[in-house]
């Protein structure tokens, strides 16, 4: 595994953790919904970088 690779799976697992804390107000699905919508972004993030 590379260097970014590892990078993008730390952020992938904050930004999903913090994704599940914000929806777990919303019964049952909210924190699997935010924490892929958590993940999403912090994947989106990452490959949006120049040179990534």
């Amino acid at each position: 595994m590379t260097e970014d690779e590892k990078t993008l799976g730390k952020s992938m697992a904050k930004w999903g953790a913090l994704g599940a804390v914000v929806a777990i107000p919303v019964p049952f699905i909210g924190p699997l919904i935010g924490a892929a919508a958590g993940a999403g972004y912090a994947y989106y993030k990452a490959k949006k970088k120049p040179g990534a």
